[in-house]
């Protein structure tokens, strides 16, 4: 593992002694930082105001406004800024005092070296983790991110914003790959207990004699194996939100225990005696036709009465297509800075084999294709013959046969090359118009009606 380079600070040092000033700049600026210095509170607060700082000396005694005063302002209006306050006359009540205003410690004079650059160096160690905690949280933040400028994409934005305030339970359906975890995040987010918890169970993952423990959790020896008390997802969840995935694949049984759960708000763990009531809003999600499972007896008509009060449905990517290009430019820069490499770009005809291809897995398959583009191209491009090459399979078709769809000069038919044409052009200027048909029609000069018919060919509506 690579360790990263403690960050360089940028310090600024106030104190009306020329002498300190020069000792305390001389030896943080020989260990590579980048040091200014002033002799008033005043001119500090102007710097401050006009560049940014990591660190802050700062005597208490200065002429005019004093170090307290000039304190108090600077950790106001730099929330992020480190205050050392420095004095010759120290006494704890004054410590306390600047703690109390926000200093992050108290030297007294004379200054000793080594804690002074003991110091420095603990806040170079801080601001390194806290510049790691954060590059990571925008790499994490980038998974949550819906993408997406097309009509389907703008119904479902509509529907989650309509829906998340409410305290309804929803059902989200969709097949696999669609994003309906991220529709769930979406709603918890925007609704008003996104302060709280938001936790999912896979109802498919976890085998059907431990669904209840994970759900409502267990006492110590309801079981086998169970050495300790368990709290289960719908207690840890509580006042937030529980996601259920794969809700379809419950067992009947539990499915008679949950709705009765559902009904009382409150439950009781395995083996225990406990009534426990709880405060949580459930979000299921699916990829079965639940009614077509209730007709097959595989799964409670009321239960589902229960769970499905808002319906939502996530678009599978054939019915999006207009947002390929924007989903595959946002997982080059999830992956490029997931791998540690130089953001790649992609060029516009290399786009057309992922318009062509129907994405049985989609978002999930093209995320798996772009996460292999980054890694196996080497060069900060990815061009149409590096897509034809490293991913044939995307089309089910020969690296030639996809050439023939793709290129406009390989000979095929005149109705081949026209809707060849017409399909990139449509996608294109649909692109351009973020999906607004209007505006598209006014650009294309043609009506509304032959317009719709013709994104609903392509895909693209």
């Amino acid at each position: 593992m690579r360790v990263s380079k403690a960050p360089r600070m940028r310090i600024l040092i106030v104190d009306d002694s020329p002498n300190i000033r020069l000792s305390l700049k001389s030896l943080l600026a020989d260990t590579g930082n980048s040091v200014f210095v002033c002799e008033s509170g005043e001119v500090a607060l102007d710097i401050l105001a006009e560049d940014y700082f990591d660190l802050l000396f700062l005597d208490i005694k200065l002429p005019g406004m004093d170090g307290l005063q000039v304190l108090e302002r600077a950790c106001r209006n730099h929330p992020n800024l480190k205050v050392i306050m420095i004095s010759g006359h120290a006494d704890l009540e004054m410590a306390v005092k600047a703690t109390r205003l926000g200093a992050y410690n108290f030297l007294e004079k004379p200054l000793n070296p080594e804690k002074v650059l003991l110091e420095v160096k603990n806040l170079q160690q801080q601001k390194q983790v806290e510049t790691e905690i954060s590059n990571l949280k925008k790499i994490v933040d980038l998974d949550y991110r819906m993408i997406g400028t097309s009509p389907a994409m703008e119904k479902l934005r509509a529907q989650i914003d309509q829906a998340a305030p409410s305290e309804s339970r929803i059902l989200i359906w969709g097949e696999n790959g669609t994003g309906k975890e991220l529709v769930a995040r979406e709603i918890h987010q925007k609704s008003r207990r996104t302060s709280h918890p938001f936790l999912k169970v896979n109802c498919a993952a976890i085998p059907k004699e431990l669904i209840e423990s994970e759900l409502f959790g267990h006492e110590k020896g309801a079981f086998t194996g169970a050495i300790k008390k368990k709290i289960g997802v719908f207690e840890s969840a509580n006042a937030g939100t529980l996601l259920m995935d794969e809700i379809g694949d419950m067992a009947l049984e539990t499915q008679s225990k949950l709705l009765r759960v559902l009904q009382e708000n409150e439950f009781i763990r395995v083996g225990g005696t406990a009534v426990i009531h709880f405060d949580i809003r459930i979000i299921s999600a699916t990829n079965k036709d639940l009614q077509q499972e209730i007709r097959a007896r595989r799964f409670r008509e009321d239960l589902y009465f229960r769970l499905n009060v808002i319906p939502i449905r996530v678009p599978p990517l054939r019915e999006r297509k207009a947002d390929i290009p924007l989903l595959i430019r946002h997982f080059l820069e999830t992956y490029c800075r997931r791998n540690g490499k130089k953001m790649i770009h992609i060029d516009n005809d290399a786009l057309e084999p992922f318009i062509w291809y129907a994405f049985p897995g989609n978002i999930r398959e093209l995320k798996n294709l772009i996460e292999r583009l980054v890694i196996m191209t080497e060069s900060d491009r990815i061009s149409l013959d590096d897509v034809l090459q490293k991913l044939p399979e995307i089309s089910g078709l020969t690296r030639t046969q996809l050439q023939q769809k793709v290129s406009p000069d390989t000979p095929a038919s005149l109705r081949e090359q026209i809707e060849n044409f017409e399909k990139r052009l449509l996608i294109r200027e649909f692109r351009l118009v973020n999906g607004n048909v209007t505006h598209l029609s006014d650009r294309l000069k043609t009506d509304r009606a032959n317009l719709h018919r013709k994104l609903k060919k392509y895909g693209l509506k």
